[in-house]
Parts: C-alpha cells; structure tokens; sequence
C-alpha cells in the first residue's frame, strides 16, 4: 500500500462492465519526504474520498480485483483508505 493524495476525478461514458458503478479517482503517490510523485494512476474509489483528500493506495492488481470479486477484470488500483494522520518515528 502506498500514501497518495486525489488529484482529480475520471468520467467515462463508456467502461467495461467491471467499471459501472464505480467511482474512479486521480491519484498520486507521496514520496517520503511528503511531495507527491510525478506520475499519477487512476483508482477506484472504494471509500467515497475527494479531490485533496490525503488516501491509502492499493496498487496490487490481483489483490485489488479478488478484494473486489472481480478476477477478469482490468482494476489495478483502489483507494482503501481516507488518512486522518500519519506519525513518524
């Protein structure tokens, strides 16, 4: 799992069966240090998070499609979290 931030929201009029219904999300990736990466992946929404809203990532295909009963499909990512803090040791 990864630490990412919404970056925008995804509208397609036309998706694979696997996709109807659901919410796809932009989301990028933090670096360690809090910045976020340049490259952005788009994810579906499993927690009803918000443009800005600061989220868990899975990005593990398979996890994400058999967490969703969805194992033909093209999901590669999900959000699984809205992050309310993170503390560092």
């Amino acid at each position: 799992m990864l630490l990412a931030r919404v970056t925008g929201t995804v509208t397609a009029s036309v998706k694979t069966p696997s996709h109807a219904g659901k919410k796809l999300l932009v989301v990028t990736p933090e670096k360690e240090d809090g910045s976020l990466e340049d490259r952005s992946y788009i994810a579906v929404d499993l927690v009803q998070a918000g443009i800005g809203d600061r989220v868990l990532l899975m990005r593990e295909g398979s996890s994400v499609r058999d967490m969703l009963g969805e194992v033909k499909s093209p999901i590669h990512a999900a959000v699984v979290g809205i992050v309310d803090e993170v503390q560092k040791s």
